[in-house]
C-alpha cells in the first residue's frame, strides 16, 4: 500500500460540478476533473484493507455489495497513487471492458461497500476509474489491438448494449469472427439512446465503437433481427448466436384516459431527444419547452427525464414516486456493507430545486386518471395518495389508496419511467427460446445456454432490468460459455 495513513490524512473530495443553473443551458457532461496531483491524493485514501468489499460483488439483502465485475479497486488505486498509470489501466481492463461507460453511469456499489465508508467517506473509486481510462485514451494506450490469430468461428450477437458489446469484445479478442446486429442507427443500446448526453456523452461511445471496429468487430445497424433477418438465417450463417436485446418492454400505467395524446414512455422520450441532439434534422422528438411535465417513476431513468425536460425549458416538472421517502441516513436494519437505502438527490432533482425552488418528487402517490380535453390532448392528471402497511405474516409491504386524498394537476406531458417487464416477444418467439415467468430468456441457473442449441443469452434479456456493470459481467461470462462450447476449452 502506497500511503498507509492516506485515509486518515485526507478527506474525500469529488470532482467539481458545473452549477445547476449554468449546466442546464446545454446537454454537455458537467463534471470537471481535478488535477492529477489531487486525484493521486484521493487514490491514496484507499487503505488496501484486508477484506476489500469494494470488489466482492456479493448479493447481500437482495442487493449487490461491491462491484459485480470484481474490479481490482485496491490494486489500481494504489497504482494510481504511485503514478503508475499504465499499470493501473492494465489492472482495470482485466475485469472491465468499458471503464469509460461505468465510470460515468454506474451508481458505484464499490463505493457503497468501501471500508472507509463504514466510519467516514468512501474512496472516490468511480472518479479514480474515470481518471485511469481517460489517461489511457489521452496517451494512446487504448488504440486498436486486433487479434493475431483467427479461429474461423463465426458468432452473431443480437443487441449492442453493454452485455452485447462485452461479449463481442471478449470473443473478438479470442480470435472469433463477430457480427453485432443492432436495430437502431448506431451501436450502444440503452447506453446510446436510454442515457442522456449530460450523463454519458455519445462521443465516448463512438470512440470505443471505432476501436472495436478496427479490431475486427462488424456492426450491422438498422437491422431488426426477428423482422428484417429471421432466426433461421442467423443460425445457418453462424456457429453461435447470442441474444442480448435487453429488457426493453416498458411497464405501462393502466389508468383511465391512458389513450390521451401527450403520454410517452421514458425510453422513447430519451431516445428521440438524443436523436435530435445528434442530428438536428431529426424533428420527430418530444419537446418539453413551455410544458408542465410529469415523470412517473423515481429511478435513474426518471431522474434523467427530469434533467432532460429542464434542459428543454419545461414550465414545471414533478416526479411521482409510489414508495415512501427514503431516510436521510442508514437505518439499523441496513448495515454496511449492504447497499445504503438512503435518500439520493440526483442531478436532475438538484436542477429542479435550483430552477423551481423545490424538490420535484411527490412520494407515496400514483395516477388515478389521465384527463384529456375535447381534442384528446392531455390536460390534467388526477393523483391519489398511497398508504403502505407491512403484512406481519409475509413481511411484504401492501399499499392502499388513502380515501379522500385525490388531487388534480395541470399536466401537458407525462413520461412513464416505471421500469421494464422483460424482453420483447417478437425476438424470443422467432428463436423459439423458453422464457421465465417474468418473460426473461430462460437458462439453467448461472448458465447462458438457452433451450435452443447454439443460442445463448445475456444481460437484461437474461436477468431482467439491472445495472450496466451486471450487463458487462454477463457479457463476459456468456463469451466464456460460447468459447468453451465452440473450442472445447477456454482461456477467456
Amino acid at each position: 500500500m502506497g500511503k498507509p495513513t492516506g485515509f486518515m490524512e485526507y478527506n474525500r473530495q469529488n470532482n467539481t460540478e458545473i452549477p445547476p443553473l449554468k449546466r442546464i443551458k446545454n446537454f454537455d457532461e458537467f463534471h470537471v476533473p481535478m488535477s492529477e496531483e489531487e486525484r493521486r491524493t484521493q487514490a491514496s485514501r484507499c487503505m488496501e484493507c484486508g477484506v476489500p468489499f469494494c470488489q466482492s460483488g456479493m448479493m447481500i439483502g437482495g442487493m449487490a455489495s461491491g462491484c459485480p465485475l470484481n474490479n481490482l479497486c485496491p490494486e489500481w488505486n494504489d497504482l494510481l497513487y504511485g503514478n503508475c498509470h499504465e499499470q493501473a489501466l492494465m489492472r482495470l481492463l482485466k475485469t472491465n471492458n468499458f471503464p469509460e461507460f461505468t465510470s460515468r453511469v454506474c451508481p458505484a456499489p464499490c463505493e457503497a461497500a468501501c471500508t472507509c465508508g463504514l466510519n467516514d467517506s468512501p474512496v472516490t473509486i468511480k472518479e479514480n476509474e474515470n481518471a485511469i481510462i481517460e489517461y489511457g485514451y489521452e496517451h494512446g494506450l487504448m488504440d486498436a489491438k486486433p487479434p493475431k490469430v483467427r479461429t474461423g468461428k463465426k458468432i452473431a450477437i443480437v443487441g449492442s448494449g453493454p452485455s452485447g458489446l462485452a461479449a463481442a469484445d471478449q470473443l473478438n479478442k479470442r480470435g472469433h469472427l463477430i457480427t453485432v446486429f443492432e436495430r437502431e442507427d448506431h451501436p450502444g443500446g440503452l447506453l446510446m439512446y436510454g442515457i442522456p448526453n449530460m450523463k454519458l456523452d455519445k462521443s465516448v461511445i463512438d470512440r470505443k465503437i471505432e476501436v472495436m471496429e478496427k479490431e475486427g468487430v462488424v456492426f450491422q445497424t438498422g437491422v431488426n433481427v426477428g423482422v428484417d433477418v429471421k432466426a433461421d438465417e442467423l443460425r445457418k450463417q453462424f456457429d453461435a448466436v447470442i441474444l442480448a436485446c435487453g429488457a426493453s418492454h416498458p411497464r405501462d400505467i393502466n389508468a383511465p384516459g391512458r389513450e390521451a395524446c401527450g403520454i410517452y414512455f421514458a425510453v422513447d422520450y430519451l431516445k428521440r431527444v438524443t436523436k435530435h441532439l445528434r442530428n438536428p434534422e431529426f424533428k420527430d422528438f418530444i419537446d418539453a419547452k413551455g410544458k408542465n411535465v410529469m415523470v412517473i417513476g423515481g429511478g435513474d431513468t426518471g431522474n434523467d427525464c427530469v434533467g432532460s425536460a429542464i434542459r428543454q425549458g419545461a414550465k414545471s416538472v414533478v416526479q411521482l414516486e409510489m414508495m415512501p421517502k427514503a431516510p436521510e441516513e442508514r437505518r439499523a436494519d441496513n448495515p454496511w456493507p449492504e447497499w445504503p437505502k438512503v435518500l439520493k438527490t440526483d442531478y436532475g432533482q438538484q436542477e429542479a430545486i435550483a430552477v423551481f425552488g423545490s424538490d420535484p418528487r411527490i412520494y407515496e402517490t400514483t395516477v388515478k386518471e389521465f384527463i384529456a380535453d375535447k381534442s384528446g390532448k392531455l390536460q390534467q392528471v388526477k393523483g391519489v395518495k398511497l398508504n403502505w402497511v407491512k403484512d406481519e405474516t409475509t413481511g411484504r409491504m401492501n399499499m392502499s389508496e388513502v380515501k379522500g386524498s385525490e388531487y388534480v394537476m395541470d399536466i401537458d406531458i407525462v413520461l412513464i419511467a416505471a421500469g421494464f417487464l422483460g424482453s420483447e416477444d417478437y425476438v424470443t418467439s422467432d428463436f423459439g427460446v423458453e422464457l421465465t415467468e417474468r418473460t426473461n430468456v430462460k437458462t439453467e441457473s448461472g448458465r447462458y445456454r438457452t433451450s435452443e442449441p447454439g443460442v445463448y443469452t445475456a444481460g437484461d434479456m437474461h436477468r431482467g432490468q439491472s445495472l450496466v456493470v451486471w450487463a458487462i459481467r454477463e457479457g463476459r461470462e456468456v463469451a466464456r460459455a460460447v468459447d468453451e462450447d465452440l473450442m472445447g476449452y477456454t482461456f477467456i
